[in-house]
């Protein structure tokens, strides 16, 4: 099942489940204030709000609905992918979420919360491509180039589901910024873009028909908020996601970003 059919499916559940703001048994953190990095290129995630400026996204409303409820003061700052995971485990974050990928080797360097959504992994294209419309179509399109952030998940999803795993493959084109990546496939500049299906989504949604995801997906993925080894904030922050799951916020917030909220409308 998609991401959005799941998304769908959880947003019916949600309409008949009430939405707590408080729970009174969860731990009070007596308005500590939390510093909170990310990278704003993640939509419908965390993203640059084209209209009004303004940091907005899934994971920015589901931040501030856990400050709420354990009473935290949340301070956000801005930083590239590629030094995030080491900034936050120097502990010069508190906190890191950019849509992260839960994996063993990561850490190894930070500790994770719980999952606090599963995605999957899909093929971003221009949407008037039509030389290839799954992995093994495009390996065979010799002078296909795709996008990607080394370190990343899709980058080593290109390297070795997608490509020969040569992580040195000239066809993989290396950028700072996802966003970056589909601009570069917006102009001609690479052939494909591989994302989870909720970046995907909001790409595809902004584009009027510019992108499509096409092919299968290719393995499913967690997302964690990542800390500094042995922060006291992951026990909290866990309570106040096990909540929001059994009460029906998180489906709320789906609702919200996936099936309600169109960018740029």
């Amino acid at each position: 099942m998609s991401l959005l059919k799941s998304v769908i499916a959880a947003a019916l559940a949600a309409a008949f489940t009430p939405i707590v703001a408080f729970a009174a048994d969860l731990p009070d953190l007596g308005g500590k204030n939390v510093v909170i990095v990310t990278e704003n290129a993640y939509p419908p995630l965390q993203f640059i709000d084209p209209k009004t400026g303004e940091q907005i996204g899934w994971e920015y409303d589901a931040m501030d609905e856990i400050a709420k409820r354990l009473n935290m003061k949340v301070e956000f700052r801005n930083s590239s992918w590629d030094v995030m995971i080491q900034a936050v485990s120097d502990g010069q974050y508190d906190l890191g979420m950019t849509g992260i990928t839960i994996k063993e080797d990561r850490k190894e360097k930070v500790d994770f919360s719980d999952p606090y959504m599963r995605s999957e992994m899909f093929m971003l294209v221009r949407g008037d491509e039509e030389r290839f419309n799954d992995a093994a179509g495009f390996a065979a399109l010799e002078d296909g180039l795709v996008g990607a952030q080394a370190g990343t998940t899709p980058f080593f999803v290109a390297v070795y589901d997608v490509l020969d795993g040569d992580e040195q493959n000239a066809r993989i084109k290396l950028f700072e910024t996802f966003g970056a990546q589909v601009q570069a496939l917006y102009t001609g500049d690479v052939d494909l873009v591989l994302t989870d299906g909720t970046a995907g989504q909001g790409y595809v949604k902004s584009s009027d028909g510019a992108l499509k995801l096409v092919g299968e997906p290719m393995g499913t993925e967690d997302f964690g908020f990542i800390f500094p080894k042995g922060s006291d904030l992951i026990a909290p922050i866990n309570a106040a996601i096990a909540e929001m799951k059994a009460d029906g916020t998180i489906d709320a917030l789906n609702t919200k970003w996936f099936l309600d909220y169109e960018l740029g409308q």
